[in-house]
């Protein structure tokens, strides 16, 4: 990547000089410090890469009003495997379209350096046993090493892409405590003094905000949109309304990371700052340490915010330090930050806000969340209540035989509301040592007084880094952990992202017939209903401690407060009270424990991976050798046939509803992550194409084949098309284009597009929630929709709606999704979309029903940016992506 010739100041450090674009010289002193420090960056940013766009970037800022676009250049983007696989893909098939094309398919490399974390793909399919990770790693490569073969061949072909390797850690963890510099050295294109700016990137996957926590930039985008950044094209958002967040006090005694990080999803998903960048100030930050503020920052998504922002300070630098970067580089990056004005400090005045929450960090109470969203927040006392509200009815008769069948299996009775998951997961905990250590430290006393997790929990411990299970190991706490109950399983996301794996077998019997309403209790970030496991869709969010507590207790309907985890030796009741650790002593086993030279050896070692891995060979070449047999990777339809110009305008005739949805729609409710059931219309084209059951594996590994995906649209059992009252069966069903069946939706698709109609849907707010999955717009896409008319959306599915060429389209406030009734057999016509421009579009919508009334409704279509209305008007990111690497032809 170049650097800009704008950089004229010179910073000296330790004898070495370099170059930077000072900011003061850009602003005035007084209005740099009134600025927030996340949008310093960015104009730091838009000056050094984007100099054309600078005059209205600071125009805005002066006014304090009116749109302006932002483009953004990272200097680098992480994807995970998940989301990685489908890009390569794609990438593969857009070399092989630009060579159909008459172009030179080598050309077509990164402008960035790219990073991919393999950590989507391993399932917890082994528990309870010291092998548990080689073992799931063994059956991890048996099932996907076609996929990492071609991660291979990537490593071969495509330049600066870098790969952590499976069983390694997880894609934030490994940020924050790898490969995140917070600022970059680039050299100059001039070759005089190398270039210091801030560390910026972009990632596909909606958790990347936890770096925010370092006073790095960085958020979550759609895979479509990443791999345009990755060629170089700018990432483009409206310049963005920041809200402070003035925190005062201290958290109390107990109260920590895991309690914040879900008072504050309450507090900000109630407040609304979706689409915001939100950013912390005032003195209670300086209470904070790291590990808290990267909790906050990592659940950015789950109040939807674009980018949460701690300024780079002291306890930043501290844990630089921790971390293992060289006092060096912590040196150069204080100095250029101090420099730049982007250091926090207690002397500095606080920067002006959009608007400003106040939160006192003493009212923080212990908490939970649940029971199938990460914004419904409860304190520990109101959790049975929440179950039994929330629980079907279980089944009686037959299943009750069931029922007494597995208690004899299980050795002893089984409550109501029983625990079937107890999972230490996810980046947004197993990061944190003092929860990690906390966990491990409650485990220990429970080992004392003979407790263990109860027969039918399904235990597992997935940490985002090897680094964790060497201090656990080191603090003598992995012992006492394996003893409850709670063995390594795997470096991954794991059941975080739903990659649990089946329940003990006599749970997933009881579960099958309703005979129990079982529950997962986890450390993560999500807790949609079914997300976690099919066989759980009420899940509840903890805390690593409290996670161990419950596998304990065995029920979430259980009383901590009064009731006690078993007996001791003793003979005495063991409370949880008389297990929890005080602050004190996990303080001490960290400060003994946990060091720098963790790290770095860690770092060392960070793309060697396992044996496994090494032994992969791959194809070369510039093209990829697709296989037509494969069930995991065909070339993408979505870039086959293309022409070498755009379209002259969006089109959408002909259009009906295909499905009509409520709220809360989310990117799991339109492609699935989770496993893929046999009896699935997944299943069973990839048991006809002679896969064995017990590899069909997860949606989530077989993006890269569009077979699979579409068969797995909208199959959610929580998918419900409000046109369809009696649907068949579980997920969604819709009507084929006759009115003569009700089918799943691919099938039912595929007839409108036979008929030549376009496609439709209709839904309520937050439309595409959750995971930054392109899957979720390329499904909608393939399935023949055209455009989505809803309330709202979240931000990253919007942009990935776009980059696939669908219509965003929006009710405008006081309309609402519900307000309409179809039934399938209406005419739709929109006027307004031939003519777009950057802004506010205003779209008339017509809906002629089979006896000719007439229904117009007024919509919105917004555009951000002048690359959102390119995109559109290719149809889609990945077409111009292509186009734009055909010189001489007119794009």
């Amino acid at each position: 990547m170049n650097a800009d010739h704008t950089a004229t100041a010179v910073l000296t450090v330790d004898g070495r000089s370099h170059r930077y674009l000072p900011l003061d010289r850009l602003l005035t002193r007084d209005e740099l410090d009134a600025l927030p420090y996340a949008i310093r960056v960015l104009l730091e940013n838009v000056a050094r890469r984007s100099p054309a766009a600078l005059a209205d970037v600071v125009a805005r800022i002066r006014t304090g009003s009116g749109a302006c676009e932002v483009p953004v250049h990272p200097n680098r983007i992480m994807l995970h495997d998940t989301t990685c696989l489908p890009a390569l893909a794609d990438f593969a098939a857009m070399r092989d379209s630009v060579a159909e094309l008459g172009g030179a398919p080598e050309r077509l490399q990164p402008a960035i350096p790219v990073d991919l974390t393999v950590d989507h793909s391993v399932i917890v399919e082994e528990y309870g046993r010291p092998d548990a990770v080689e073992r799931n790693l063994l059956i991890d490569f048996r099932r996907n090493g076609e996929r990492y073969e071609m991660v291979k061949w990537a490593e071969r072909s495509v330049a600066d892409f870098r790969v952590v390797p499976p069983g390694t850690g997880i894609i934030h963890q490994v940020n924050m405590e790898a490969l995140a510099r917070v600022v970059w050295v680039t050299d100059a294109a001039d070759g005089g003094l190398p270039v210091l700016h801030p560390d910026v990137l972009v990632a596909t996957d909606s958790h990347t905000p936890m770096i925010n926590a370092l006073g790095v930039v960085g958020w979550g985008v759609g895979g479509l949109e990443g791999q345009a950044a990755m060629v170089g094209e700018p990432v483009t958002i409206p310049y963005p309304e920041v809200v402070g967040v003035r925190l005062r006090g201290r958290l109390r005694p107990g109260v920590g990371a895991t309690d914040l990080a879900l008072t504050l999803t309450e507090l900000l998903r109630a407040k609304g700052v979706v689409n915001t960048f939100v950013e912390f100030c005032g003195p209670g930050v300086a209470a904070l340490g790291w590990a808290e503020r990267a909790a906050v920052s990592n659940m950015a998504p789950e109040y939807g915010a674009t980018c949460v922002y701690f300024p780079y300070d002291d306890e930043t630098a501290a844990y630089l330090r921790l971390s293992g970067r060289t006092e060096d580089h912590i040196r150069l990056v204080d100095a250029y930050l101090t420099a730049q004005g982007l250091k926090r400090t207690e002397h500095r005045r606080e920067p002006r806000y959009d608007h400003v929450i106040d939160l006192d960090l003493g009212g923080v109470e212990p908490s939970m969340a649940g029971p199938n969203l990460p914004h419904q927040r409860l304190p520990l006392s109101r959790v049975p209540e929440s179950y039994r509200a929330a629980a079907p009815a279980t089944a009686r008769g037959r299943a009750a035989d069931e029922r007494a069948a597995a208690e004899r299996a299980f050795g002893e009775r089984l409550p109501d509301g029983p625990v079937a998951l107890a999972a230490i997961t996810s980046c947004t905990h197993t990061a944190n040592p003092a929860l990690m250590v906390q966990a491990g430290l409650l485990a220990e006393r429970a080992a004392r007084a003979g407790l263990t997790a109860k027969p039918w929990v399904k235990t597992s411990l997935s940490p985002g880094s090897r680094v964790v299970e060497e201090y656990l190991r080191a603090s003598g706490l992995l012992p006492a952990l394996e003893q409850t109950g709670f063995h390594i399983v795997g470096f991954g996301c794991m059941t975080c992202i739903g990659n649990s794996g089946p329940l003990h077998p006599a749970m997933e019997q009881l579960a099958e017939t309703d005979a129990v309403q079982p529950v997962a209790v986890l450390s993560g970030n999500r807790n949609f209903a079914g997300r976690v496991n099919p066989r759980t869709p009420l899940s509840y969010l903890a805390s690593p401690p409290l996670v161990v507590a419950y596998a304990l207790a065995g029920s979430i309907l259980h009383d901590f407060a009064h009731d006690p985890l078993g007996t001791g030796p003793d003979g005495h009741p063991v409370h949880l009270k008389d297990l929890w650790p005080t602050d004190e002593e996990v303080a001490a086993r960290i400060a003994a424990h946990v060091g720098p030279e963790m790290f770095r050896r860690n770092a060392e070692r960070l793309r060697e991976g396992t044996d496994a891995w090494r032994r992969l060979d791959a194809p070369a070449g510039t093209r990829f050798p697709w296989n037509p047999a494969s069930t995991y990777i065909r070339r993408p339809p979505h870039l086959t046939g293309l022409s070498p110009a755009a379209p002259d305008r969006p089109a959408l005739t002909r259009a009906k509803v295909l499905l009509h949805l409520g709220d809360d729609v989310t990117t799991d409710h339109i492609s699935p992550a989770g496993r893929i059931p046999a009896d699935s219309p997944a299943g069973r084209w990839l048991t006809g194409r002679g896969v064995p059951r017990r590899d069909l594996n997860q949606y989530s590994t077989r993006r890269s084949n569009h077979e699979v995906m579409l068969r797995g649209a909208f199959t959610n059992p929580a998918v419900d098309n409000l046109m369809v009252p009696d649907r068949p069966g579980p997920g969604g069903h819709a009507y084929t284009a006759d009115r003569t069946r009700v089918l799943p939706v691919h099938q039912a698709a595929s007839t409108y597009r036979e008929a030549g109609y376009d496609l439709v849907v209709v839904a309520g707010r937050n439309y595409g929630a959750g995971s930054s999955r392109d899957w979720a717009a390329k499904a909608q896409a393939l399935l023949g929709v055209k455009a989505v008319v809803a309330e709202s959306y979240e931000r990253i599915h919007r942009s990935n709606l776009i980059g696939m060429g669908v219509l965003p389209l929006e009710f405008p406030e006081g309309d609402r999704a519900s307000a309409y009734t179809f039934t399938g057999e209406e005419q739709l016509t929109f006027e307004g979309i031939d003519e777009l421009s950057v802004g506010t579009n205003p779209v008339t919508w017509h809906i002629t029903g089979k006896d000719g009334d007439r229904t117009t409704a007024r919509l919105r279509l917004r555009i951000f940016s002048q690359q959102e209305l390119t995109y559109l008007r290719h149809g889609g990111i990945l077409p111009y992506v292509v186009r734009n690497a055909l010189p001489g032809l007119q794009r």
